[in-house]
Order: structure tokens, then C-alpha cells, then sequence
């Protein structure tokens, strides 16, 4: 196995994703697009992880590596590769297929219940977690579900969460990668986003409130999920 993980700024960084791998002695690398560096070639790649950013994916003007980070999802897709994507990473994967990425009806920022849907309930990764369960979210943007995709699970009012695209590439809306310094990093860095005349419907106490208590069960909900992903054998290897 043969990992890479992405980074579009350095503040969202790996979180729970790092603390699995090195857990499962699984070795791994992490690019961040933010310092200037390239994508590296695909041959001995296994494993992709797409992590988050502020930026979305159609300001290509204002960070031009998404144009370069498009062609690589694409590529990496169509190769087979075992892919998963967080937030940003998701809406990505989503762009790469066709689908379209808009402003979803509400910013979702802080804890909120998904479902699984009907498919979710049978899905390899998805049927082993909870039927209803509590994520972190920290987004404004959402996107349609490419053709030749299943909703796994939902939630109410951004309804698409996550989605499934063949074997092999997975993409969430929310933030299975946080953890408690994380949150509590984001909380300072982006204070913006609780300013203004259109605040998130939760405040940043409650949300941390909600972080003391949620953190630990939603650790080990993405710990299952994030061995299962990880552990799952790639067709073909790095080709």
C-alpha cells in the first residue's frame, strides 16, 4: 500500500485519518498544495485521501492547483484507485464526475445527525456504523451526486452527506478527520465565519460544548470506518 494524502492549507490537516494509519503501521505521505508543491505521478499510488479548505472548487482563478488537482482526481479515478474525500475532498471528487458544486440552502457549521440511506445500510464501510449518528460539519458549498453514484447518507436541509462511486472512491460532506484540538484550532482561525450578519445557527460555545461531548464516540465511529477503508484491497495494486 502506498498512501498520499492532500492538503489544501496546512490548518486542516489529517486529524483521526493519521492517528488510524499510524495505529495500522500503514505508510503514508502528506502533500500540502498551499506550499507550492506538485502532485506526484499515480504509478505507485494506492491510496488517495482528499482533505478540506475554504476555497471551493470553482475558484480555479484564485488557487490554480485545483486545475492541476482535477486532472489528477480524473486520472486517479479512472485508474482505480482507492479514493476518499472530506468536505472539500468531496466536492472535488464530485466536480471530477460531472456533477455540479453550488452554495448549499444553509452554512453547516458545528454537530448535526445524518442517516444512512437504504444503500448506506448495505455498503461495505456504511453498514458498519450506526444508523443515525452525529458529524462535524464545517461547510458552505454542496454538490448533486454524480451519475453513477449512491447516496450513502443524509441529513437535513443539505441532503446529499456522502456518496459512493464504484468499489473505490468515497466522498463526505462532513468532517470524520477532527478532532478535539482541530475544532478548537478552527474555532480561532476561522472567527469570521461567526461574525457578520449571517452567523452559523449554532454558537461557538454550544459547538464546543457539543465537542466535550460527542468527540470520543465520533472518534470511534471514524476509526471503524477509516480501518475498514484502509484495509480494503485495491484491484489490480498500483497500476
Amino acid at each position: 500500500m502506498n498512501l498520499l494524502i492532500v492538503k489544501h492549507v496546512d490548518i486542516e490537516g489529517p486529524g483521526l485519518i493519521e492517528d488510524c494509519l499510524r495505529q495500522e503501521k500503514i505508510p503514508y505521505q502528506v502533500l500540502s498544495l498551499e506550499s507550492g508543491l506538485h502532485l506526484p505521478k499515480l504509478d505507485n499510488l494506492t491510496h488517495l485521501v482528499l482533505l478540506g479548505g475554504p476555497m471551493n472548487v470553482y475558484e480555479e482563478d484564485r488557487y490554480p492547483f485545483l486545475v492541476e488537482e482535477d486532472l489528477f482526481i480524473k486520472e486517479a479515478i479512472q485508474r482505480g484507485k482507492s479514493i476518499l474525500g472530506i468536505c472539500l475532498g468531496a466536492q472535488l471528487i464530485a466536480k471530477a464526475l460531472g456533477a455540479k458544486v453550488f452554495k448549499a440552502a444553509v452554512k453547516e457549521i458545528g454537530w448535526y445527525d445524518v442517516s444512512l440511506t437504504r444503500i448506506g445500510t448495505i455498503d461495505p464501510f456504511f453498514s458498519r456504523l450506526p444508523r443515525t449518528f452525529s458529524v462535524f460539519q464545517w461547510h458552505g458549498d454542496t454538490f448533486e451526486i454524480p451519475h453513477g453514484a449512491v447516496l450513502l447518507a443524509t441529513s437535513s436541509p443539505v441532503p446529499h452527506q456522502a456518496f459512493r462511486y464504484g468499489d473505490h472512491v468515497y466522498g463526505l460532506q462532513f468532517h470524520l478527520e477532527v478532532t478535539q484540538d482541530i475544532i478548537r484550532e478552527w474555532m480561532k482561525s476561522y472567527e469570521e465565519e461567526f461574525e457578520g450578519p449571517h452567523p452559523p445557527l449554532l454558537s461557538k460555545q454550544n459547538i464546543l460544548a457539543h465537542t466535550e461531548a460527542k468527540i470520543e464516540s465520533y472518534r470511534k465511529v471514524g476509526i471503524k470506518f477509516l480501518k475498514n477503508f484502509f484495509r480494503k484491497p485495491v484491484k489490480g495494486g498500483a497500476t
